[in-house]
């Protein structure tokens, strides 16, 4: 392929989804990651596109939200092994809320192996991934249907949740930094996805690398509220990744890292954690508190302290990274 095909071929992708990630183009183009970072910045060079951590977005600063059928095919290994990971934090007979996306789609799936869960969602793809789980009850939000991502949003939605109260709820979005924690590109989902934090004494983030980094329009959980991130292993070469990481660990933020090949969850409690080659040692998690929704973790004193901007390299391993407290 030429480069004038493959610059034209990234472009259509980018105007169709908003954001795409420089692997995922790579594979698309059937090319380097190094050449297609050379034409993402040739087209930025042109205005045609502005470049993002690890990836591309349209031009303008702030990345729109993609429909479902284009995000569904973006990032699916990512997702999986994010799903997996994030599965072996749930235990038996507990009632949790799972928010709309792609990602939370692929944890509800093996949610459905876990016997005795109560799931409250707004999603539609949730509800239906759970439809025929034995001894798995699914209890549905009201509101207006958002064709879009399948998703109840509205006062409806938002007024069904008042006085529920679960161990925690599981979110994704569009964009994810230390500054602003999670944020999506529309407003009914955003608050909808705020009355679900209000619901829960834990929140759990599920987010891809691509979107370490990126800001969208409206925040929904900010990074003093967020209890974990479940996400995968960034490239070696997207030091920006690995930046935003750290960043979140200092602030506070349990940080599990997810490789391709980890077990599917829901047959025991989370994986232990393992040793890391590159440093020696084993990385322990540090259970900080659980704040209630709204209320700024109260700091502890951590056992480890993280290397900045280390890149997360083993497949299939969970690293909760230790808050650096000042």
């Amino acid at each position: 392929m030429f480069a004038a095909e493959r610059r034209q071929l990234i472009l259509e992708m980018v105007r169709a989804n908003g954001a795409v990630s420089l692997r995922e183009l790579a594979r698309v183009v059937q090319t380097s990651e190094v050449t297609v970072r050379r034409d993402v910045r040739a087209l930025e060079a042109e205005g045609l596109l502005d470049r993002r951590h690890g990836g591309a977005v349209l031009p303008g600063g702030f990345t729109r939200e993609s429909g479902f059928p284009q995000k569904s095919h973006l990032a699916t290994a990512e997702k999986t092994a994010i799903a997996d990971l994030a599965a072996g934090f749930v235990e038996e007979g507990e009632a949790v809320v799972v928010g709309a996306g792609t990602t939370t789609q692929e944890l509800a799936r093996r949610l459905a192996r876990i016997p005795g869960l109560t799931v409250v969602t707004n999603s539609l793809l949730v509800a239906q991934a759970l439809a025929h789980a034995n001894r798995v009850e699914v209890v549905m939000t009201g509101g207006t249907l958002r064709g879009s991502n399948y998703a109840l949003v509205g006062s409806g939605a938002e007024q069904s949740l008042q006085g529920l109260r679960v161990s925690r709820a599981f979110l994704s979005g569009s964009g994810l930094t230390a500054e602003r924690g999670l944020s999506t590109s529309n407003m009914l989902s955003a608050s909808v996805d705020r009355a679900l934090v209000q619901a829960a004494a834990e929140v759990v983030v599920l987010a891809d690398h691509s979107k370490l980094g990126t800001d969208t329009m409206f925040q929904t959980v900010p990074t003093d509220v967020i209890t974990r991130l479940v996400t995968d292993d960034p490239p070696p070469n997207d030091e920006r990744a690995a930046t935003e990481l750290q960043a979140l660990a200092d602030q506070g933020v349990q940080i599990a890292v997810a490789g391709p090949e980890q077990p599917a969850g829901g047959d025991s409690g989370p994986p232990a954690p393992r040793r890391h080659p590159r440093h020696g040692g084993e990385r322990r998690r540090t259970e900080d508190s659980v704040p209630l929704p709204g209320q700024r973790r109260t700091p502890q004193p951590a056992p480890t302290t993280m290397r900045p901007a280390t890149p997360l390299s083993d497949q299939g391993r969970v690293a909760d990274l230790a808050p650096r407290r000042r």
